[in-house]
């Protein structure tokens, strides 16, 4: 295992998309949505076995879920817990975190990756993430992940790729032409005949030289920022600083930032399984369902009659379900939610 390797997780996101399970104080990330015995940022970190030594793991979070963080990752060094005082999108999570890892190894070589997402295939995804490292750790290039679509997807952004010429260090790898924002169904349909369209799954890789050196070209503000703290980084003065100074930050994603931006970027397209799991109805399709496409998630369900719901009851008691089709029922903390699949995004006022 290459000691360079870094894994970032930014686990600062305030999705409540899964309610009743999730809430804006305890997030997806921190939910074992899968009924696994484990969380998706759990997950996450578990994936990465083999790829990145324990030591170099590091969490920027808000500092509303650092103690969170560090129940559910106490092989995390505490101090890898990196605390946002406020919430500034992917650019600035990424250069904080960037610019502390550099202090303490200038040659790291980094993955950045989301907290709440699932992977099906993980020693694919472990093959991929080496490969794609190897790659950054000889170039100055910025890879992103690219997930082979397998459907019209709206909810995606989406990432072209010319196809025409393989990058000569790794046959896998190619140029991004361009950056797509999430499309309208006809789009998503058009972008689906093509096979140099991938969705964007928000996992970079990059030297920490190449993204910082990238920051300072693209965005000299934010840089400027975090080049001013590093007197205080990695002392016990950084969180007040940072509290002072982080809000300063323009609001951006990395996607805007750089990645748009920059000449050197690159996309691995692959396929292992991915998901964001942005709603209900994508747990519904990443889960084992049976012959009537029901997925249920719980110790005792009973199901007659149904078709197509996603069952997720995981506190101990009996659950009978008879009769629905397409539905979601869901149960925690005393809150049952019974929803049909096809209109979850009308529960959003309950979830807030």
């Amino acid at each position: 295992m290459n000691t360079n390797n870094h894994l970032v997780i930014m686990a600062g996101g305030i999705g409540s998309r899964f309610w009743p399970m999730s809430t804006p104080t305890h997030p997806k990330q921190f939910i074992d949505v899968l009924g696994c015995g484990r969380t998706l940022l759990q997950l996450t970190v578990d994936r990465f076995a083999g790829v990145c030594p324990a030591e170099n793991v590091w969490v920027v979070t808000s500092a509303s879920y650092a103690e969170q963080v560090a129940e559910q990752l106490p092989d995390v060094p505490r101090d890898h817990i990196l605390q946002e005082p406020c919430r500034r999108n992917t650019a600035p999570c990424i250069a904080y975190v960037s610019w502390r890892i550099k202090l303490l190894n200038p040659k790291a070589n980094i993955v950045v990756s989301p907290s709440d997402h699932i992977v099906m295939d993980a020693s694919e995804f472990r093959r991929v993430i080496s490969s794609a490292l190897a790659f950054t750790s000889e170039t100055d290039a910025i890879v992103t992940l690219g997930m082979k679509p397998t459907r019209p997807e709206t909810g995606y952004g989406y990432i072209q790729a010319d196809l025409s010429t393989a990058s000569p260090r790794n046959k896998e790898i190619y140029r991004v032409d361009s950056f797509r924002e999430k499309p309208d169904l006809a789009t998503a349909r058009k972008y689906i005949k093509q096979n140099n369209y991938f969705w964007n799954s928000g996992i970079f890789v990059f030297r920490v030289s190449t993204i910082v050196n990238a920051l300072r070209v693209y965005q000299p503000e934010i840089s400027a920022i975090f080049e001013g703290m590093q007197g205080v980084l990695g002392t016990p003065k950084e969180q007040a600083v940072v509290n002072e100074q982080f809000p300063k930050c323009e609001s951006i994603s990395i996607d805007y930032a750089v990645m748009e931006k920059a000449e050197e970027i690159f996309v691995f397209p692959a396929s292992f399984g991915w998901s964001d799991l942005g709603t209900w109805g994508s747990l519904h399709e990443q889960s084992q369902r049976d012959a009537n496409g029901n997925a249920c998630i719980g110790n005792d369900i009973h199901l007659f009659d149904s078709h197509n719901c996603i069952i997720h009851t995981t506190e101990e008691r009996k659950v009978v379900v008879q009769g629905l089709d397409g539905y979601i029922v869901a149960e925690k903390d005393n809150t049952l939610l019974i929803c049909r699949l096809s209109e979850e995004q009308r529960i959003k006022q309950f979830s807030e």
